[in-house]
């Protein structure tokens, strides 16, 4: 690795902790929409139960979900997402396990 190159990772580095403990701003931030979820559950056409086993996540989370309590995070929005868009692909993946 080059010196120049080396030095604006190390650059890098340091701006991304200065951003963590809050002393920089982000130059950019990404925001994903949180999709409707009881839409989503109702286009797959199962419970709540059901929908949180599929998830692999509580019914209790699944209904903080619903009612805006909380938002899904990492994969299960990823999820989420898919099931917004693609609902038969996901009912065919995970109920051919």
């Amino acid at each position: 690795m080059k010196n120049h190159d080396f030095a604006k990772l190390i650059e890098s580095i340091k701006q991304a902790g200065q951003i963590k403990h809050g002393h920089q701003r982000p130059s950019r931030v990404f925001r994903y929409a949180v999709p409707n979820i009881r839409a989503i559950r109702s286009k797959l056409r199962v419970s709540q139960n059901e929908f949180a086993l599929m998830l692999g996540v509580s019914a209790r989370t699944l209904q903080n979900w619903e009612q805006g309590r909380r938002e899904p995070e990492g994969p299960a929005k990823a999820l989420l997402t898919i099931a917004d868009k693609n609902p038969a692909a996901v009912l065919e993946a995970l109920h051919s396990r």
